[in-house]
C-alpha cells in the first residue's frame, strides 16, 4: 500500500540571468519556454521539474554533471530560489513561506548533507553534532545527550572529543550525517554525500545509510551521478538531462524499460541479476482458484532479485513459488523464465 505524499515538487524552474521573471509572464509549453529562455541569453538550470516523494521513500535524483540535479535539491530547501513552481511539504508551499518561517522549517524539519562535509574545524565531534540543536536554543545537557545518541547511531562512540582533522574522510562524513539527524528531520536531503570518499569507504557508507534508514524511516531525497549507487539505495529514481527529468521509475523499470537512448546508455552496463526481481519474470497463475499447482518446496518473495534467488532456483527443477507481501501465492518462475527475461533485457 502506498504511503501519503510527503514532498511534492511541481513545475520547478530555475533560470539564471537578470530579469528571468519575464519568461513566466504567459502560458506556453515547457519546451517553448526553454527555447525562449535560451534565445534571451539566460541559462535554464532546471526545466519544469515535477515529482512526488512518499513518506519513508528513498527518492534518488541522478544525472551527469550539469544535468540540474543539485540545483533541484537546493530549490527544495530554497538555498537557491526557484524562478517558478511549487515545493509542497505536507501540502504547504515552501515558496510562499517568509524568511523567518523558512529558517524554522530548516531548523526543525529538514536535514541536509553535502559532498563537502562542512564540519567546524575548531569544534569537537560532539560539538559539531550538537551545533544545530544549539541553534534551536536547546539547553546544553539536552543537546549533548541528543548528540551522543546520534554519534552512537552512526558508529562513532568514543570519538566525541576528537576534532575533524583527527578523523578519516568516512568518519567525517558520519559526523555530518549525525549532525543532520540530530534535529530529527522529516525530510533528509543528501547531495552526493559519498562521492568524495574512496570506493571501499563509499560502499561502507552506503551500507551504513541503508542501515540507518531501516531504523529511522526518513523521507529522503538523495543526489548522485553514480547509477550503481542509485540502484543500491533507491526506491525510485529520477534521471535528469539538461535540466529536464527524462524518466522516473523503480530501478528495475529503468533497466528493463528505458524511456530513451540517454537512459539506456546509463543502464547498459548494469548487472541485471542485481536489479531484476522475481516479480519481473513471474509466470502468473493461470488459475487463481487453484494456486497449489504452483506450490514448490521453496517460496520466495516477489521482490527477491535474481542474484539472491538463483542458488535456490538452480537446485529446483520444478521452479520456485513466488509469494506476495501477504504470503499469497502469485505464481512460479523457472530457470527457463529467468533466461528468457535476461535475454530480452540485454536486447533493449
Amino acid at each position: 500500500m502506498s504511503q501519503p505524499i510527503k514532498l511534492g515538487c511541481h513545475g520547478i524552474w530555475k533560470v539564471y540571468g537578470d530579469n528571468s521573471e519575464v519568461f513566466f509572464d504567459r502560458e506556453e509549453s515547457p519546451q517553448s519556454r526553454r527555447e525562449r529562455i535560451v534565445r534571451g541569453g539566460h541559462i535554464p538550470a532546471a526545466c519544469d521539474v515535477s515529482f512526488e516523494v512518499e513518506k519513508g521513500e528513498i527518492f534518488v535524483i541522478m544525472g551527469l554533471s550539469g544535468s540540474g540535479k543539485s540545483t533541484v535539491v537546493r530549490c527544495l530547501s530554497r538555498l537557491i530560489e526557484p524562478s517558478a513552481g511549487q515545493v509542497l511539504l505536507d501540502g504547504e508551499n515552501l515558496l510562499e513561506k517568509s524568511k523567518a518561517e523558512l529558517i524554522e522549517i530548516r531548523r526543525h524539519r529538514l536535514g541536509m548533507v553535502f559532498q563537502h562535509f562542512g564540519l567546524l574545524p575548531h569544534q569537537t565531534v560532539l560539538e559539531n553534532v550538537a551545533f544545530p540543536l544549539r541553534v534551536q536554543g536547546l539547553n546544553l545537557s539536552d543537546r549533548e545527550a541528543r548528540a551522543r545518541k546520534m554519534i552512537e547511531l552512526v558508529g562513532l562512540e568514543g570519538r566525541e572529543a576528537n576534532y575533524p582533522r583527527e578523523l578519516s574522510g568516512g568518519q567525517q562524513q558520519r559526523v555530518g550525517i549525525a549532525r543532520s539527524l540530530a534535529v530529527d528531520p522529516e525530510i533528509w536531503l543528501l547531495d552526493e554525500p559519498f562521492s568524495a570518499l574512496d570506493p571501499l569507504i563509499r560502499r561502507q557508507m552506503q551500507d551504513e545509510f541503508l542501515r540507518l534508514q531501516k531504523l529511522l524511516h526518513k523521507t529522503i531525497i538523495f543526489i548522485t551521478h553514480d547509477f550503481l549507487e542509485a540502484l543500491k539505495l533507491a526506491d525510485r529514481i529520477a534521471i535528469m538531462k539538461d535540466g529536464w527529468v527524462v524518466q522516473i521509475g523503480a530501478p528495475a523499470e529503468l533497466v528493463s524499460h528505458p524511456a530513451n537512448d540517454y537512459v539506456a546508455e546509463f543502464t547498459r552496463d548494469v548487472p541485471r541479476l542485481k536489479i531484476i526481481t522475481a516479480g519481473e519474470v513471474l509466470k502468473t497463475c493461470e488459475s487463481k482458484s487453484e494456486p497449489k499447482e504452483f506450490r514448490s518446496n521453496t517460496t520466495i518473495p516477489s521482490n527477491s532479485t535474481l542474484e539472491n534467488l538463483l542458488p535456490d532456483l538452480a537446485g529446483s527443477a520444478q521452479g520456485l513459488t513466488v509469494v506476495g507481501a501477504d504470503d499469497q501465492v502469485l505464481g512460479k518462475i523457472t530457470m527457463h523464465d529467468v533466461i528468457n527475461t535476461l535475454a530480452n533485457s540485454m536486447e533493449k
